[in-house]
């Protein structure tokens, strides 16, 4: 069980203490953490977090192998995770939606975020 974060804060649970989560929301805060974490940065474990934000330097045809591409890399430690599907979807404003589809002991589990080109 792991305390829940929103926006990179725990969440309180109104009774002085702070959110867990658990179960299938549980792993998907953990994808959702390691796609947003910048691969690299982080000194003592580089392999952590994904390398997405480097999705603008990709030319735009070559942007939608490259995503599913750095998802695969940055959930490979999540044992049991398989990633079935990544669709990329621009927008006019320089972002993208990524949605993830996943599958973990055997239930289809969709992860979806915004990222800057």
């Amino acid at each position: 069980m792991e305390l829940q974060l929103k926006n990179g804060d725990y969440v309180p649970n109104g009774a002085g203490g702070l959110r867990r989560v658990m179960g299938n929301e549980e792993l998907l805060q953990r994808v959702l953490f390691r796609l947003t974490a910048r691969r690299g940065r982080f000194p003592f474990w580089e392999e952590l977090g994904s390398r997405l934000w480097q999705l603008g330097q990709v030319p735009a045809a070559q942007r939608q192998s490259a995503a599913k591409q750095y998802v695969t890399e940055a959930l490979a430690d999540e044992s049991g995770l398989r990633v079935e599907a990544v669709e990329l979807t621009a927008k006019d404003d320089g972002t993208a939606e990524l949605t993830a589809e996943l599958s973990y002991g055997g239930e289809r589990l969709s992860a979806a975020l915004d990222i800057q080109l």
